[in-house]
């Protein structure tokens, strides 16, 4: 009898101890997840971006699948339930929907909150203008693998139109994911087109994202190329994937080339760019929600040293460098110049304070300030832009800084404009499945 009592007590000494170690593991866990909720609550980024998971809490048993699929650190099980914690960390790739068990997660567009325009598509995606199509981001598809499948998609559709040798056959505005993939399956098809893009480079959204940000997505299957086998990498090396796509396939982007507007004449389209006027059959708008950047209509912004996103930090080397804005991207961009090289930076923004960011970044910041490794000036503008200075407004006392390039970090202005001056129908959408 001692013999089984000993036998007995062994057994549950080692059922004991994996369940104690999993009950900690746990408690640590839902723990963490309130801290980051608290914390995102009293930052006021509880909107999550506009491609995002929504979880169903009767199928939902919180296993954590999704928490460790998620590279964002943006789930979290509280109440044994998942839930987005750091929903401005969301990017809306997907991989929690796929890693859930029971299917208990769908990707939504839009909250009850907040809505979101999505124009109107068809299931061919075309717009109700006969003849404009929209794939990718813009019609509500940030995922990279789907992005390309829409481009591949519209581009069959466009096919099916009547030719000319009068003029293009389309033009496809936009070299992000979408982009690349219609314009490899134009040519695929023989068709008469162009490719604009308004970046320097291809990439779309992502060229956005900081220095070194994982990126997820699935393997994907491009026109002329092929597979491609691809699930977690980084911005530089996505980037790296697109240009030896572009350069094996011998496509041919007209690059700083931005889309001003688009005219329909009878059964075409006149579409009027930064460098020229083409007549098309048929317009693909493959652009992102970003749009345009926002500048800050000064004197001396049409400078070379002004640009609108963070290239490469180390490019800024020993240099006085200004950033202006006070979202994320701003204080990510001054954050990756004075951590990268002997730059001075000095970030600059209107508000008295960065409240609609992630705590983090925040955190960050006024570290670096008090550390010496950057200058903030909080209600501060500039005024004028000039050779090797910069004029600010700073509470109220003019300021003159030395200054050899300045990065604009605020946001851009939505194609909304474009797309009722075209006629495209806009709808709201309030946490709409995809």
């Amino acid at each position: 009898m001692d013999d089984q009592l000993f036998t007995f007590l062994l057994y549950a000494l080692f059922l004991a101890v994996p369940i104690a170690i999993f009950m900690f593991n746990r408690y640590r866990q839902l723990k963490l997840a309130k801290a980051a909720w608290h914390a995102t609550v009293a930052s006021g980024l509880i909107e999550p971006p506009t491609l995002h998971p929504l979880f169903d809490p009767l199928l939902c048993f919180g296993s954590g699948a999704c928490v460790t699929a998620c590279p964002e650190n943006a789930i979290g099980i509280i109440d044994g339930r998942a839930m987005l914690i750091n929903p401005a960390n969301c990017i809306g790739h997907g991989a929690c929907a796929t890693a859930c068990p029971v299917g208990a997660i769908k990707l939504v567009i839009g909250t009850e909150a907040r809505g979101v325009d999505i124009p109107e598509l068809k299931p061919d995606f075309e717009t109700n203008v006969p003849g404009i199509f929209i794939a990718g981001e813009l019609g509500g598809m940030g995922l990279i693998r789907k992005a390309v499948e829409q481009g591949r998609q519209a581009m069959e559709s466009i096919c099916k139109l009547d030719r000319s040798e009068e003029h293009l056959d389309v033009v496809i505005v936009g070299a992000g994911p979408a982009g690349i993939s219609a314009s490899l399956s134009a040519k695929s098809h023989g068709l008469n087109f162009i490719t604009i893009e308004q970046e320097d480079t291809i990439g779309g959204s992502t060229l956005h994202y900081p220095r070194g940000k994982i990126i997820m997505t699935s393997p994907m299957k491009l026109p002329i190329i092929g597979p491609v086998k691809v699930n977690e990498i980084n911005k530089e090396a996505l980037q790296i994937l697109w240009e030896d796509i572009i350069k094996k396939a011998d496509i041919k982007i007209n690059f700083s080339e931005r889309l001003e507007k688009i005219d329909q004449l009878d059964d075409k389209f006149s579409v009027v760019t930064t460098r020229g006027t083409y007549l098309t059959r048929s317009v693909l708008l493959s652009i992102g929600r970003r749009g345009t950047p926002r500048k800050l209509e000064v004197p001396g912004e049409e400078l070379e040293k002004v640009v609108y996103r963070l290239a490469d930090p180390e490019q800024y080397k020993g240099k006085h460098v200004l950033v202006v804005g006070g979202g994320d991207s701003a204080l990510e961009s001054a954050l990756a110049i004075a951590e990268f090289s002997d730059a001075t930076v000095t970030l600059s923004y209107r508000g008295n304070a960065f409240n609609r960011v992630k705590p983090k970044n925040r955190h960050l910041i006024e570290t670096a300030g008090e550390t010496g490794r950057l200058s903030v000036l909080l209600e501060s503008t500039i005024r004028a832009i000039c050779s090797d200075t910069v004029l600010l407004d700073h509470k109220g006392t003019a300021m003159a800084l030395p200054n050899n390039a300045i990065i604009v970090c605020a946001g851009g202005i939505l194609p909304s404009q474009l797309l009722k001056e075209v006629g495209i129908h806009v709808e709201t959408h309030h946490g709409k499945a995809i």
